[in-house]
């Protein structure tokens, strides 16, 4: 495509000619261009978002049989983004992972390969597929005891255990910006036969600027989705789905596609992709400048605060030393900012609190750390405000002396009772069978252990999954919920929302899911 193709956004003109032509609306959606809103309480900010918000009429395409500007659009995308074909996304990245899943397995029963600590989106793709999932525990960083990715040689050792299995499943970059060799886990799926997919809803903008690790599509994923709301400009629940190569039925996908995302998406909502899209096609490089300039604002700031830990990837020894002989990762997102109090006197929930407190608003927080996340609609004067929040925090928070964070408490926290050396476990089925109420009963959390869950448990953010219903529960488990609840974590798909109690089998019933 030539650069004055680049420079277009399809979606988003069209629905400017739209609003300046001022036709009458004999159609949905009800508010009518936001008039039934007039003379009455009003609709607000929302009332010029109403105006572009159509439906499928002539000339506004279908994103389900797209012929017109959204055919356009998407393949604008694929071309901004290194794709055979891209997908609008109006379910965010939970509907990609659902119609990748759904695609890959098309048949209950069907064996996929992927790693433990994924997104609660995928479990539910799980579910919905009837998939046995054969669980990958993931390397450990063993400076600040996060969890990455699964090692290659799991990946290979499990291909040569099931050889049946329809496709490999793994999230790159995690929520903390970190992310190891993906090239080799592509070319290892590929000598078996399978699709490799990638849950890359944090690395929108991987690939697009020199500073950025590469993206999963130029490291040989066939699959790759991406939460372009979160690291790149589109409106929340803007995402895309991008595919290349042979291994995906790519009819198959679009079928899949049409279940699980809305008859009648979000027009404003595919115009903020396109405009996403056109914004890195128009700008290039220069439109991560003052975003990478603020960051490295903060970093030469925090190098002058020793209160404060920064998570980041350890440099080799030696310069013949293998990066990943090192650590689980080898690769961080610059603009994925990982702190933690050094002192050890503040959690990162608690550190998380103080800084909202003062107007500074993190993405998410755990026991140790914070998550700060900027983008390229980042600036100096975020980080400079971000900077002097935190000396404030520092000044009103004693303390003695410095002391090295505490990592001792790992979190390998799947249980799984079945791995051996290179943990992996043994097919694991799901299903959407509800689990029957005569079966379960809830207990205080202090008495869970040693008994075997009944509910899913997940901390959100990020909405990975610590429990699934079946697992047994550990001491290890049943200490880091409580941590977690004491912190005042917020949890989801647990009948307790502030995990007091928890549901778990009846032992007369076998303990068994």
């Amino acid at each position: 495509m030539n650069k004055l193709q680049r420079c277009r956004a399809p979606i988003y003109e069209m629905l400017e000619q739209y609003r300046m032509m001022g036709n009458r609306s004999y159609h949905v959606p009800g508010h009518k261009n936001g008039e039934a809103y007039d003379g009455v309480e009003g609709a607000g900010f929302l009332d010029e978002v109403m105006k572009y918000d159509v439906t499928e009429i002539s000339g506004t395409d279908d994103l389900h049989h797209p012929e017109g500007v959204i055919k356009e659009a998407q393949e604008l995308a694929a071309d901004c983004f290194g794709a055979e074909e891209s997908f609008f996304l109006v379910g965010g990245s939970t509907a990609g992972n659902l119609a990748l899943i759904l695609t890959a397995c098309p048949e209950p029963g069907m064996i996929m390969i992927l790693q433990r600590n994924v997104h609660k989106s995928v479990i539910h793709g799980l579910m919905l597929a009837g998939v046995r999932a054969v669980f990958l525990e993931p390397q450990i960083d063993p400076f600040s005891g996060l969890a990455v990715a699964p090692a290659a040689e799991a990946v290979k050792a499990a291909l040569a255990a099931y050889p049946e299995a329809a496709a490999v499943l793994v999230t790159m970059p995690n929520y903390y910006g970190m992310g190891s060799d993906l090239a080799s886990l592509a070319r290892i799926c590929h000598d078996s036969g399978v699709p490799l997919l990638v849950d890359e809803a944090h690395g929108a903008h991987y690939g697009q600027h020199p500073a950025l690790p590469a993206g999963a599509l130029a490291c040989g994923a066939d699959g790759v989705v991406q939460s372009t709301h979160k690291m790149l400009t589109a409106m929340t629940m803007g995402a895309m789905l991008h595919v290349q190569g042979p291994r995906l039925d790519r009819a198959l996908l679009r079928q899949r596609l049409a279940m699980v995302q809305s008859s009648s998406p979000s027009y404003p909502m595919m115009a903020s992709l396109d405009l996403a899209r056109r914004l890195l096609h128009s700008r290039g490089n220069d439109a991560f400048t003052a975003g990478l300039a603020a960051v490295d604002v903060l970093r030469r700031g925090l190098a002058e605060l020793p209160r404060y830990g920064l998570v980041q990837p350890a440099k080799p020894l030696h310069p013949n030393t293998r990066p990943d002989s090192l650590a689980a990762y080898v690769t961080q997102d610059p603009f994925k900012v990982v702190i933690y109090d050094a002192t050890g006197v503040l959690s990162g929930f608690e550190l998380q609190h103080k800084l909202e407190a003062k107007g500074c608003v993190p993405e998410m927080s755990d026991e140790r750390h914070v998550v700060l996340l900027f983008s390229l609609g980042s600036k100096a004067g975020d980080a400079d405000q971000l900077l002097q929040t935190l000396r404030e925090i520092d000044s009103e928070e004693p303390y003695e002396s410095l002391n090295a964070p505490d990592l001792s408490g790992s979190r390998n926290i799947s249980t799984w009772n079945n791995f051996h050396s290179l943990q992996i476990s043994n097919p694991v089925p799901f299903s959407l069978k509800p689990v029957s109420a005569n079966e379960i009963e809830s207990i205080d959390l202090k008495q869970c252990v040693d008994r075997v869950a009944a509910e899913m448990v997940i901390p959100y953010p990020p909405g990975i999954p610590i429990l699934y219903p079946g697992e047994a529960i550990t001491d290890l488990i049943q200490r880091r919920l409580a941590g977690l609840a004491k912190g005042g974590a917020k949890f989801q798909a647990c009948a307790d929302p502030v995990l007091q109690r928890i549901e778990v089998y009846n032992i007369k019933k076998g303990g068994e899911a």
